[in-house]
């Protein structure tokens, strides 16, 4: 069995980092029940199968592969101990630490452990936990971007640098990393299209072919490309939106992480010396950093500490259920066309990038009042990066301001000015962002003055939106604007 013993590696921590030598024997396991439990979008389905599959054709002998159904029986074939690196989901955990046979070492795959994290946390006396401060802590305790005592540039955020509408020509740059397909793949799409066939499983979204890392190497060869190639233009429009150009100079290497494939740090250290080396600006190194060592590593921890009723919040009421046409996916049943076309990336890639989720998407179903857990799972179903960890944080805290403001300061609704100066989606859309009521009104737009009228009292209660509810009240038109769109419904805008 080796010094270390057998590791059982879950399909989202696959890098050589989950283990502790060269030679520790592994155990993989695909499980059916885990595609039966949700209805994931076919690319995402495929994606994690083919990761999981790849490895164990990497591992060889080292790896006990088992197609089971169920983890429970994978274990019960195995036979003997186990040790498993901390899960990433509240429901893996309680399993894991429920079998005797498996020993629950501390989490890898992130930047901080949740020893730091508490450590922080503790001395901040009762304040707010916020992003900010714990960024500047992980950049002072990691030693990134630092000058000595003091970050790199002089200054630890260059946010303000970085909201730049989209350039009129577009960015000029390489397009990203794009993966071959093999005999893996192949067998993969056979199986999903066979169970599919049977009823076993049932999928939502399109399958296409694969755009992402499935190994190690093919992870190293995206992280290059974007290092090199993408990088440099990264930082300034990393919030704009481009029809013809979904991916701009995103990294696109979230899947690649979150499945384990790729350190964090080593993406990290890699942005750090394209910016010592004079080959990216700091503030495209910088907003990508605070990406990975500050967003993804708080989302990370407070995902646990806030415990696993956090996704039950719903401190705005929100109970409209997302209706078909979104569940679905069904983009050419919408005209509003930022949206339409959000929903068709998704529909198509099971991808886009985080500005769409959040001021497209997320903001959508805020202005309408869907149910946060049942959006939550949604965008945990249909996005290819997509995880427990990730959605509940993201989506009922960040996107949704389900939690009251325990994550976020204020909710992100905006209006159609907001994406209109942001994108070059609403030239050649049949609504106006400037019109709140008519046939030609901007359902963002409308949509932004409802949400207030609805959540008026939370909201003035708020400094970061009061000013919104007095302007709101100043509206001659608020009346017909609210009666509009209660009239809407769940219509496709």
């Amino acid at each position: 069995m080796g010094e270390h013993g057998r590791r059982w590696l879950f399909a989202d921590q696959l890098g050589e980092h989950f283990l502790d030598s060269g030679d520790q024997p592994v155990l993989l396991v695909e499980a059916r029940s885990a595609l039966r439990r949700r209805r994931y979008h076919r690319q995402k389905a495929h994606l994690v199968l083919s990761a999981l599959r790849h490895r164990a054709a990497e591992l060889g002998e080292r790896a006990l592969f088992l197609r089971t159904a169920t983890f429970a029986e994978a274990l019960g074939r195995a036979g003997g101990p186990v040790t498993v690196c901390g899960p990433t989901s509240h429901a893996a955990d309680a399993f894991v630490r429920s079998r005797p046979e498996v020993t629950v070492l501390p989490s890898r795959g992130f930047t901080s452990t949740a020893e730091e994290f508490s450590t922080w946390a503790g001395s901040r006396g009762g304040h707010r936990l916020l992003m900010e401060d714990f960024y500047r802590d992980a950049r002072r305790r990691l030693d990134v971007l630092m000058d000595g005592d003091d970050p790199a540039g002089g200054r630890w955020n260059l946010d303000a640098e970085n909201r730049e509408p989209p350039p009129p020509g577009g960015l000029d740059v390489p397009g990203p990393w794009t993966a071959e397909e093999d005999e893996i793949d192949e067998r993969v799409r056979h199986d999903l299209d066979r169970w599919e066939r049977d009823g076993e499983v049932s999928f939502v979204g399109r399958d296409g072919p694969r755009t992402f890392p499935a190994t190690a190497a093919e992870a190293r060869d995206a992280l290059r490309s974007f290092v090199g190639e993408r990088l440099p233009a990264f930082g300034p429009h990393q919030d704009a939106m481009l029809a013809d150009d979904p991916f701009m100079a995103h990294s696109m290497l979230s899947p690649a992480v979150n499945l384990g494939l790729l350190d964090p740090m080593t993406c990290v250290r890699a942005a750090e010396a394209a910016y010592r080396a004079g080959h990216a600006p700091l503030a495209s190194v910088e907003g990508y950093v605070r990406q990975l060592i500050g967003w993804r590593d708080y989302i990370w921890h407070l995902y646990w500490y806030f415990g696993e009723d956090y996704r039950d919040l719903n401190r705005l009421s929100a109970r409209v259920a997302p209706p078909a046409w979104f569940e679905e996916l069904d983009a050419d049943a919408v005209e509003a066309r930022c949206l339409s076309w959000a929903l068709a990336q998704v529909r198509d890639t099971g991808f886009t990038h985080h500005i769409i989720r959040l001021m497209v998407l997320g903001n959508f179903a805020l202005q309408r009042g869907y149910d946060p857990a049942r959006l939550t799972e949604w965008f945990h179903r249909c996005f290819v990066d997509g995880y427990d960890w990730v959605m509940v944080p993201n989506v009922v805290g960040m996107s949704q301001h389900a939690d009251g403001g325990m994550l976020a300061t204020k909710p992100y609704a905006a209006g159609g000015a907001y994406i209109n100066r942001m994108s070059d989606f609403c030239g050649s859309c049949r609504y106006r962002p400037s019109r709140r009521t008519g046939e030609d009104a901007c359902p963002f737009t409308a949509g932004y003055w409802w949400f207030f009228a609805r959540n008026q009292e939370w909201l003035a209660a708020n400094p970061r939106t009061a000013r919104g509810v007095y302007g709101m009240r100043r509206l001659d038109d608020l009346d017909e604007v609210c009666a509009q769109e209660a009239a809407r419904g769940d219509a496709p805008p």
